[in-house]
């Protein structure tokens, strides 16, 4: 019973000293930027956003409920280049975060340390696709995390109804947009649509990707994720699962 009790007393009004004890919001921050990071060190490629998950149920202490925050960025790659497109982003990221790929059971994987108790992983999660996370870990909850709201509209939200226009597809209704914090300032940021069912012929694409003036080359050109620059824009439709996923997403400046 006293042991218990001290447990909570300490929980509550001890000092941060581990992750543990590290509340969502605190964190929350730091799994933005970098996610930012990751961003500025992916450069010019097929990615996007994905939206930060928040996973409660937990437990910090025997005592305590926790939850975890996790932000993260796909990337699209040709099938054989998962490997250097994660020694790519590893050598690019900073210096402090002691970043590395090493061989596994399930594939070469990325490791880093983001500070404040973030841990950052790259997995490749299927051919050509690779998954960047930035991830608190449990923490306590002291008051319900809420995603920072983004406006959805303007250039991005033209691109991806072009594309699905492009692809015979009715125009898409937003999904919404996701951001972070870029490590020079500014921030990037991914409007996400869902456009019908898969399978699709993404060749539609095709004649939108040659629009470009400064590379009319598509970045990514694969039966079932297409990817291609509009201005700033990458654009990126991704086929994989039951339904096609169009992206505009906004590097870092």
């Amino acid at each position: 019973m006293l042991l218990g009790a001290l447990t909570w007393w300490s929980v509550r009004t001890d000092p941060p000293t581990v992750r543990e004890q590290r509340a969502i919001g605190e964190a929350a921050p730091v799994v933005e930027r970098a996610v930012g990071e990751l961003v500025a060190a992916i450069g010019d490629g097929a990615w996007a956003l994905a939206a930060t998950r928040y996973e409660p149920g937990c437990r910090v202490t025997p005592m305590a409920d926790g939850a975890a925050l996790i932000g993260g960025v796909t990337v699209f790659v040709a099938e054989g280049g998962e490997r250097a497109l994660l020694e790519r982003v590893a050598d690019r990221l900073p210096a402090s975060w002691r970043a590395g790929v090493r061989a596994g059971s399930a594939g070469p994987r990325l490791r880093a340390d983001a500070g404040e108790f973030v841990a950052v992983e790259g997995r490749v999660s299927g051919a050509g696709r690779i998954e960047f996370e930035a991830d608190t870990g449990c923490r306590p909850v002291t008051q319900p995390y809420r995603a920072p709201s983004s406006p959805v509209g303007g250039p991005p939200l033209a691109a991806v109804a072009e594309a699905a226009q492009a692809l015979g597809r009715s125009a898409p209704t937003p999904g919404g947009s996701l951001g972070a914090a870029c490590p020079g300032g500014g921030r990037a940021t991914t409007t996400l649509v869902t456009a019908g069912p898969a399978p699709v012929d993404l060749a539609g694409l095709r004649p939108l990707a040659a629009l470009s003036a400064a590379d009319p080359a598509a970045l990514l050109d694969a039966p079932e994720v297409y990817a291609y620059r509009r201005g700033p824009l990458v654009v990126l439709a991704d086929a994989t699962g039951d339904e096609l996923r169009l992206a505009a997403s906004a590097p870092c400046p």
